[in-house]
């Protein structure tokens, strides 16, 4: 499959696999599959790349129609300035294509940060390294897999 899901398998956490087709033409992914998978937009969590201080990248993992808040974040993660990586930068690091950027088994092991929301849900759903395809776990289990730290992001 993925590597998040070989790394999820290996590591022996309960998770469940949401496919959908993902339509070629369509710019929001993590808004696409909660639609095409009949959720609720606060349960599904975009994987977001953003760089401090032009240097160092981190991953702030957000409900999908939210927006990710770049003063919270370089807060978060106590930098002076965030902005969005590119998206060279950010397959480069991750090793995903931009709309399957999973947080989960990252090329190289980046920061993260996940939204406070999460903890309001007892299953959420992020990008299972592909499109078209979604992890349904527990924000504690995302948590303990990324090493994250929960902080408010959005704004």
């Amino acid at each position: 499959m993925t590597p998040a899901i070989d790394a999820l398998k290996k590591a022996k956490v309960e998770f469940t696999i949401h496919e959908y087709h993902h339509e070629p033409g369509c710019d929001s992914y993590g808004l696409e599959a909660a639609e095409k998978l009949g959720l609720q937009l606060e349960q599904v969590f975009k994987t977001l790349v953003v760089q401090l201080d032009g240097k160092q990248l981190v991953v702030a993992i957000i409900p999908v129609a939210a927006k990710l808040s770049m003063k919270l974040i370089a807060k978060a993660a106590k930098a002076k300035k965030a902005a969005m990586a590119n998206a060279d930068d950010v397959q480069r690091s991750t090793g995903y294509k931009l709309g399957g950027v999973s947080p989960i088994a990252q090329k190289k092991a980046l920061k993260t940060y996940i939204d406070i929301s999460a903890e309001d849900h007892q299953q959420i759903y992020v990008s299972g390294g592909q499109r078209g395809l979604d992890i349904e776990l527990a924000p504690e289990q995302l948590q303990l897999m990324t090493k994250a730290q929960v902080s408010p992001l959005t704004s």
